[in-house]
């Protein structure tokens, strides 16, 4: 391959991606931001260790959350 994607977004957005809860959808602070300047929508806030960042605040969206 000529071009290589790997990059900082690129790990990020992979440790997010192996640790988000089942059928959840994990959201960064920055797009969390941005989703709550346009909706109303209910997220609950979680700490997700990144391998060179450490802990950084993530966002679950409640939308399709079970309850049991």
């Amino acid at each position: 391959p000529r071009y290589s994607f790997m990059g900082d977004t690129v790990n990020t957005a992979s440790r997010m991606e192996s640790t988000t809860l089942e059928s959840s959808i994990q959201v960064s602070d920055a797009t969390y931001q941005l989703l709550t300047l346009e909706t109303r929508k209910r997220f609950e806030p979680r700490y997700v260790d990144v391998k060179g960042k450490g802990l950084m605040k993530t966002y679950i969206h409640l939308y399709n959350m079970k309850v049991i």
